[in-house]
């Protein structure tokens, strides 16, 4: 008998039901997922759960957007070093610029096309 292997984890961050459900059909097979309907709630995963291979992240969320959440990883020592793809319906060149500004190794626009 073979060691399971532990699946890469992902947050996914977004404060639409609809999208998050389709991130879940395409990724839970071969990802571990946990997903926050806010920045906020975000946050609070973060400082309990740290080890995670990659943060999908909305921008246009209510009380703190992507952006902002973007920043605050991106300045925390122990979790800067995740990485962090947005994925918003903003697609003006400055809003694409600001998320690569921000740390983001990439950036997606809704609708995500499969």
């Amino acid at each position: 008998m073979q060691p399971t292997e532990e699946k890469p984890s992902i947050l996914v961050v977004d404060d639409t039901p609809s999208v998050l459900e389709l991130l879940v059909g395409l990724l839970h097979e071969n990802y571990s997922l946990k997903l926050a309907h806010s920045g906020i709630q975000a946050l609070k995963y973060l400082e309990q759960y740290q080890k995670l291979d990659l943060i999908l992240l909305d921008v246009m969320m209510p009380e703190l957007d992507g952006f902002e959440v973007c920043q605050m990883i991106k300045n925390d020592p122990n979790l800067k070093h995740i990485p962090i793809i947005f994925i918003t319906v903003l697609e003006k060149e400055s809003d694409v610029l600001r998320g690569f500004e921000l740390g983001a190794v990439d950036y997606v626009t809704k609708p995500v096309r499969t």
